[in-house]
């Protein structure tokens, strides 16, 4: 008789190990055996400003480099102020509405928050 954990995200029965992790085969969900996973990551994960402040959903922001919007012949100038972001996940991890342009994800890296 098995004695692994059930899936935490479907609860199947039917999980097995594969080195440190353990896998769900109905799923397909992965967690560390040690029960530190993505609760663990999710709680780490705080977005930063180009400065260290710490962002939140629903902060204004201001941008701090002039800014190409791709596809477009449009620029996010320099001192743009936005107000009432979201934080997300990926590589650009703040989405927001720019007044003149309209929804754009940006990176934290080119933000100031204000």
């Amino acid at each position: 008789m098995s004695t692994l954990p059930a899936c935490p995200k479907c609860n199947s029965e039917f999980t097995y190990e594969d080195g440190q992790l353990l896998i769900c085969p109905e799923c397909a969900h992965e967690w560390s055996a040690d029960g530190s996973g993505e609760a663990a990551a999710d709680a780490d994960k705080v977005i930063k400003d180009s400065v260290g402040n710490v962002l939140q959903d629903g902060d204004t922001i201001s941008v701090i480099k002039d800014l190409k919007v791709k596809g477009s012949s449009l620029v996010v100038k320099v001192g743009t102020k936005v107000k009432g972001i979201r934080l997300c996940d990926g590589d650009h991890d703040i989405d927001c509405k720019i007044d003149g342009i309209g929804a754009m994800k940006l990176k934290s890296e080119f933000v100031r928050k204000v």
